[in-house]
């Protein structure tokens, strides 16, 4: 009798130990379109992995020290074709992950946050630089990662300003997006005290430059554009739609610097980037992909980061705690980008340094020396508490 208790004991002790030994399993959710943006310059050749990349990584970083806690994170992709229904895709994610990394429009980022409104699904906004998403059109369920067009501006203003280059001639592309750009470059001109001298606007006619005589077109065409300026410090380029901008360098008719979208570029993250421990990450990545990381990669990477972090310390995967834990002001992340980054309580974006980069070295970061906020120095950056229009439910 004594010898069968015995038995039974030590079969439920292991038993017990095995259903301990069971690790947390935390899914996280990656949506984005299955779109591969061509690139003016052939050196920049698109991808179809581009932020998928980084959240892969991101997810082995993870399980790396989900090993020691018992924890065990898994990604699932959706891609979006051409139609797709963003939302609904959105909603087959939420069944499978609390949290989901989004890579979308700002229209489409939209829909699936109101789709996935009172589900308890927490979204990253890895993708979309809208200031609306963060002001008139925020949701309380959703985290921006990526930078703002306001934030990216403003870090190229202080820069120039501190450099003393305060006049600026703008040139603004045709489409709806360049010309959200120059709306934040303007804020950022007024609120530095930078002037804006002149604008102009570059018609997209359509055409092909990569022909034979393309070169000698375009040696023509940008110094008769640029001709006839009041005086300026710097041309400031708005051409997120990847028009025109790269063509400026070089070929201005007075001989001025080039910023904005071309020149001297604001971002988040960029391949040439090798200070705070960034040039390990660096190497790891392309060990991974064959190829550098870009700013999505980095905005992926940073959203499932951000996730790993707040499981560990809250010892869960359920998505409140995590997001409570996530929106406390004692949160931090570490990105490689010389200080721990926060979340802005007022609109959930995430603060954060932003690099100032030529195509082959970083020149600068911001914010600039000089800049001071009684809060925090990266709340220079982008709309501040009292300027904010949003209204988190």
């Amino acid at each position: 009798m004594i010898r069968w208790l015995a038995g039974a004991i030590g079969l439920s002790i292991v038993a017990t130990s095995a259903v301990a030994a069971e690790p947390l399993e935390i899914g996280i959710g990656y949506l984005g379109e299955a779109r591969v943006k061509s690139k003016l310059s052939l050196v920049e050749q698109p991808t179809d992995n581009d932020g998928m990349a980084g959240a892969r990584l991101a997810i082995e970083d993870n399980n790396t020290t989900g090993r020691f806690l018992n924890q065990r994170f898994s990604l699932q992709e959706i891609r979006l074709k051409e139609g797709e229904d963003a939302a609904k895709a959105a909603t087959e994610l939420a069944g499978r992950s609390g949290f989901i990394i989004a890579d979308l429009s700002a229209d489409a980022l939209l829909k699936v946050a109101d789709a996935l409104r009172g589900r308890g699904t927490v979204l990253f906004n890895a993708g979309a630089i809208d200031d609306r998403l963060r002001e008139a059109d925020c949701r309380s369920n959703v985290i921006h990662i990526a930078p703002t067009r306001s934030m990216l501006a403003d870090a190229l203003a202080q820069y120039l300003v501190w450099k003393q280059w305060k006049r600026w001639l703008l040139v603004v592309g045709s489409h709806d997006q360049d010309k959200l750009y120059a709306d934040a470059l303007r804020r950022a001109a007024a609120r530095f005290g930078a002037k804006i001298v002149q604008e102009r606007t570059f018609e997209d006619t359509g055409g092909a430059r990569r022909t034979d005589s393309g070169v000698t077109q375009i040696q023509r065409q940008m110094p008769l554009f640029t001709q006839q300026a009041p005086a300026y410090d710097v041309l400031v380029a708005a051409d997120e739609s990847e028009v025109f901008a790269s063509y400026l360098p070089y070929r201005t008719w007075d001989p001025r610097p080039v910023a904005g979208s071309a020149g001297l570029v604001p971002t988040s993250w960029d391949a040439s980037l090798d200070q705070w421990g960034a040039i390990q990450m660096q190497n790891r990545f392309i060990k991974l992909n064959s190829r550098r990381m870009t700013a999505l990669d980095m905005q992926a990477w940073t959203a499932v980061r951000m996730i790993g972090e707040a499981t560990s310390r809250v010892n869960s995967g359920d998505p409140k705690a995590v997001f409570d834990f996530l929106k406390q002001p004692d949160f931090s992340v570490a990105a490689f980008k010389g200080q721990r980054l926060t979340l802005r309580d007022w609109n959930l974006q995430l603060r954060q340094p932003i690099l100032l980069v030529d195509g082959r070295m970083v020149v600068s970061v911001s914010p600039q020396e000089g800049f001071l906020h009684q809060t925090s120095e990266l709340d220079t950056l982008g709309f501040d508490r009292p300027e904010t229009k949003c209204k988190l439910n």
